[in-house]
């Protein structure tokens, strides 16, 4: 297994956090990629993030994509979750229904805008954690 690929690492959640949320930045620019795609993507951003912090407080997850049981479990383990990054609640819905044809609304630029701001914010959060932690060892 190569370093950065151990899932054992908060870094290498971190490191993929920052992967999805520069695929949900960049992929505006591309031609014909859709706002609800883009959007999965600022979800995956929160969830890798959240699940970093898991990871660094060796508090095991289950394999899910709800932003909110990922953020109840770091409270039920005494994780200080900033008001900022609960909001990361509302991204939970592009993990599934925007990502099919014909489950949801579509997704419009404002939505897509908050979407990224909110995961945005867990992820300056996370890495803001995580560097901290480094720093004390």
């Amino acid at each position: 297994m190569n370093l950065r690929d151990d899932p054992t690492d908060p870094s290498t959640w971190l490191g993929r956090a920052k992967s999805s949320l520069a695929l949900a930045e960049q992929g505006r620019r591309i031609v014909g990629v859709s706002l609800e795609d883009l959007c999965f993507h600022a979800q995956q951003a929160a969830e890798k993030a959240l699940k970093a912090v898991c990871v660094l407080h060796n508090i095991a997850f289950p394999k899910t994509h709800s932003l909110v049981r990922l953020i109840d479990l770091l409270e039920e383990n005494r994780v200080a979750v900033p008001k900022k990054v609960k909001s990361a609640d509302v991204l939970s819905l592009y993990a599934v229904d925007t990502r099919y044809p014909g489950v949801s609304e579509r997704v419009s630029a404002a939505e897509y805008k908050k979407a990224l701001k909110i995961a945005s914010q867990v992820v300056t959060w996370v890495d803001g954690e995580v560097s901290k932690s480094r720093n004390s060892k």
